[in-house]
């Protein structure tokens, strides 16, 4: 799958961003961790998408541990702070988030949204997918989503079908920046595994073996 766009190099400060909190009034930005703690960044495309859900509360899972191992983590939803909300008020997220509709953030951070092509749209039929393990086999990816929002009983709202008309092919990226605002490490989704790699976060013991870099 081909994308256009590059993180920023490791070992370079990580871009600025300043966005409206999900879980809190205010807003969040990076000077808020710079100086303080190491930041676990990952941005995520909106609430209409089953797999960056799941991955959202993956990462919740996981912030109890990379806090004792002494890193922050935030995620970054591509929806409107309205419809972030509405949604994690009835499944709360067990890490901090932030709204970023426009993207601002993804395209600061270099994650690459592929354009709609006859060959995207022939690898998506074509790929089958199970990244979180829940199907019973793994199917193409517009049905595999299908099939993840009918096990959680989803209902999209307008905004939620006006994000996905709108970034749909969005990609998804984890980033590790230090107390300096430096980046250290990055992974952008699909970058290893074309479209098979669609909806796979990374696991506890892969982010915790990336933080413990910052320990060496």
């Amino acid at each position: 799958m081909a994308t256009h766009e590059m993180p920023p190099r490791i070992g370079a400060p990580a871009p600025d961003f300043t966005l409206p909190a999900v879980d809190r009034d205010g807003t969040v930005s990076l000077d808020d961790y710079r100086g303080k703690h190491p930041l676990l960044l990952a941005l995520f495309r909106g609430v209409y998408c089953p797999f960056c859900r799941r991955a959202i509360a993956q990462f919740g899972a996981a912030r109890d541990k990379l806090r004792a191992a002494g890193v922050e983590a935030l995620g970054v939803v591509a929806t409107t702070v309205e419809n972030a909300r509405f949604y994690f008020r009835f499944r709360p997220a067990r890490v901090s988030l932030a709204a970023d509709p426009e993207l601002a953030t993804h395209r600061a951070y270099g994650v690459p949204r592929p354009p709609v092509t006859p060959e995207l749209v022939q690898e998506l039929t074509a790929v089958k997918i199970n990244p979180t393990g829940e199907l019973p086999a793994p199917l193409p990816v517009v049905e595999a989503a299908g099939a993840l929002d009918r096990l959680e009983g989803f209902q999209p709202t307008a905004t939620d079908q006006a994000d996905y008309e709108r970034h749909g092919t969005q990609l998804c990226g984890q980033f590790l920046i230090d107390r300096e605002g430096v980046l250290r490490w990055a992974n952008i989704e699909c970058g290893r595994e074309g479209l098979a790699g669609l909806g796979k976060f990374p696991s506890d013991e892969e982010l915790l073996a990336v933080t413990a870099a910052l320990r060496s």
